[in-house]
C-alpha cells in the first residue's frame, strides 16, 4: 500500500518505521527539523518500552536519562512515596528521530486534506494528536490544557526523584520528572485552567533556569466517545482518538499499543476499530471516574466499582505502569 502518516510524534514515528517494512510510507510533520519538539514529560515504563521496541531493532535503555526508584505524592497534609518498578525518564526526542531515521520522513510541511487526500495515497494516518485534523470533529471532546517548562537548576534540583501533586477534584496535577544533569521537567495540567498558576508557583519556590516552555492541551475523552477512528481512506491512531490514560494523562504506551494494533490489522479498519475498542474499553471507566470527580458527584460507595476496576487494572499492570499499586494510595488520592 501507499501510505501516508501524518504527525510524526510518538505514534507517528513508530508506524512511519513499522509500515515502511511492507508497505511505502511517507510521514510528514509540521515542525521543520530543526525546531522538533517532543511533547510531554518524557515518562514511561522501561519494561514496556524496551518490549514494544525490540522487535525494532532499537534497545530503549540508550534513552534513558533518570531510572526512578520512588514517587512522591504530595496530598498536602501527607506525602505519599511509591515504590517505582522501572518508570524512566526518557530522551523522547532522539527516539522519535532514530524511528524515522532512514524513512521517507518530511519535516517542516503542514500536510492539509485537501492537498494529502488527493496524492494518491491508498490509506492516511492521522497522527495529529489533539488536532486530529483529518478525521470528523467530535461532539462530545474535553480537553485538559498543560504548561510545561524544562529547567536547569544550579547547584542541585529541588528533589531527586520524581514528584506530582494533584489537585482537588483530581482536575489536575502538578508534576516534577528529572531527566539527566540537573535537569528536570516541571509542568502541570488543570481542567480548570489553574496550570499556569500552579507551575509558576513552583518554579518560584524552587528557582532554576527555564530552558524551554511548551503550551498544548491533552485529550480527555476516550476512544468509545472518539468515534470514527476511520472515514474513507483515514484513519486515526493514538491521541487523535483518545489513547491516553485518563487518571495518569500519560499517553506514550497506550498511543504505541494503539499504533501496533493498526499495523497488525491492516487493511482491515474495521478489525482495527473493533480491537482498539475492546483493548482500551478500560479507559472509558476510568475517564467516568475521573470525571465524577471534576465535577464533584464521585461517592466512595456507590462508585465504588468503577474506583475497584481501575484499581485491578492497574495492579494486575504495575510494570507497564513502572510503579508498585497499592489500594491504599489510590484511595487517598481519589478521597483527596
Amino acid at each position: 500500500m501507499k501510505i501516508a502518516v501524518v504527525g510524526l510524534g510518538v505514534a507517528g514515528s513508530y508506524l512511519l518505521n513499522r509500515l515502511s517494512e511492507q508497505h511505502e510510507v511517507d510521514g510528514y510533520e509540521r515542525q521543520p527539523f530543526d525546531r522538533f519538539n517532543a511533547v510531554c514529560a518524557w515518562g514511561t515504563s522501561r519494561h514496556e518500552l524496551g518490549k514494544i521496541l525490540s522487535p525494532l531493532g532499537i534497545s530503549f535503555e540508550q534513552y534513558i536519562l533518570h531510572d526512578g526508584k520512588y514517587m512522591r505524592v504530595d496530598l498536602g497534609e501527607e506525602m505519599l512515596e511509591i515504590p517505582l518498578k522501572g518508570l524512566v525518564t526518557f530522551d523522547k526526542h532522539q527516539l522519535e528521530l532514530d524511528l524515522v531515521k532512514g524513512q521517507r520522513a518530511h519535516f517542516g510541511v503542514k500536510a492539509t486534506p485537501d492537498s494529502i487526500l488527493n496524492d494518491g495515497y491508498d490509506l492516511v494516518v492521522d497522527a495529529t494528536g489533539n488536532h486530529r485534523a483529518f478525521l470528523p470533529k467530535l461532539s462530545q471532546d474535553f480537553f485538559i490544557p498543560c504548561i510545561e517548562y524544562k529547567v536547569r537548576y544550579n547547584p542541585s534540583p529541588p528533589t531527586d526523584d520524581f514528584y506530582i501533586k494533584p489537585f482537588r477534584h483530581d482536575s489536575g496535577y502538578l508534576w516534577y520528572f528529572p531527566l539527566e544533569k540537573g535537569n528536570g521537567y516541571v509542568g502541570a495540567g488543570d481542567f480548570f485552567r489553574k496550570h499556569l498558576e500552579f507551575a509558576d508557583e513552583y518554579n518560584r519556590n524552587h528557582p532554576g533556569e527555564i530552558i524551554k516552555k511548551i503550551g498544548r492541551p491533552i485529550r480527555f475523552t476516550p476512544p468509545r466517545l472518539c468515534e470514527p477512528f476511520y472515514q474513507g481512506k483515514v484513519v486515526g491512531v493514538g491521541e487523535s482518538i483518545g489513547t491516553i490514560f485518563p487518571i495518569l494523562g500519560e499517553g506514550i504506551i497506550p498511543s504505541l499499543e494503539c499504533a501496533e494494533i493498526l499495523c497488525e490489522t491492516l487493511p482491515d479498519l474495521q478489525e482495527y476499530r473493533d480491537r482498539v475498542l475492546d483493548h482500551f474499553s478500560i479507559f472509558y471507566e476510568i475517564y467516568r471516574l475521573v470525571k465524577l470527580k471534576i465535577e464533584n458527584r464521585f461517592n466512595p460507595i456507590r462508585h465504588a466499582n468503577l474506583l475497584m476496576k481501575t484499581y485491578r487494572y492497574m495492579k494486575a499492570r504495575e510494570e507497564r505502569f513502572g510503579m508498585t499499586i497499592r489500594a491504599n494510595d489510590l484511595y487517598k488520592i481519589i478521597r483527596m
